[in-house]
């Protein structure tokens, strides 16, 4: 059994692909131990309440320094005793000593093809304004490794999405999610609880299933 915990930041579209994805049997052996956001109003907390899996608001704001908080989140991530951590559509700056602590055990879905449209500054909506700005032809989504950089772990899956000539960012937004991150996203755990999943000098291997 795979046991993972997510964190998230918004609405928890990315988090209801994985739920969907255990509940149908594509992602096997699976359990969500926990759900934490830094938003207290995410709609992704209702998500996880509404499938029975323990979610709680965790905001760098209650805390007297950044320092506190990232204590109180290292200490709350071991508590659930989780494999692998899940950041599906995470603002947080994830602290040094978590990276370090779950070294290869924390992914990330970025709303590009890595190493394009990515780094400090590329998040949410932006991401797709500056892909429209640019005038490419094809975006995407990749699911990577979270690193001390920024994007720039080792890279898992990445799946290509269309841009279409009339797009505004929000509909290609919408694309991207629907033809990229809720199918790769669920893929990847899926390969991950398999033990298919390895990282060699820095780059991953992902072996064919026996």
């Amino acid at each position: 059994m795979l046991k993972i915990g997510v964190l998230v930041s918004g609405g928890g579209t990315n988090l209801q692909a994985i739920v969907d994805g255990i509940e149908s049997g594509s992602i096997a052996h699976t359990q969500i131990r926990f759900v934490i956001s830094n938003n207290k109003n995410a709609y992704a907390l209702e998500r996880a309440r509404k499938h029975g899996i323990p979610a709680q608001a965790l905001s760098p704001r209650d805390f007297a320094s950044r320092e506190a908080f990232n204590e109180e989140l290292v200490r709350c991530i071991d508590s659930y005793d989780v494999d692998l951590v899940v950041l599906a559509g995470c603002l947080l700056i994830i602290p040094p000593q978590l990276i370090e602590k779950y070294r290869n055990r924390i992914i990330n879905i970025h709303p590009s093809l890595i190493p394009a449209f990515c780094g400090k500054g590329y998040y949410g909506l932006h991401v797709h304004e500056k892909v429209l700005e640019r005038g490419v032809r094809v975006t995407g989504a990749t699911v990577h490794f979270v690193d001390e950089g920024t994007d720039t772990g080792p890279i898992i899956l990445q799946k290509a999405v269309e841009v279409k000539q009339d797009d505004t960012p929000e509909i290609l937004q919408r694309r991207v999610m629907e033809e990229a991150e809720w199918k790769i996203l669920p893929q990847a755990i899926s390969l991950i609880g398999k033990g298919l999943v390895s990282v060699e000098n820095g780059r991953v291997r992902i072996r064919e299933e026996a």
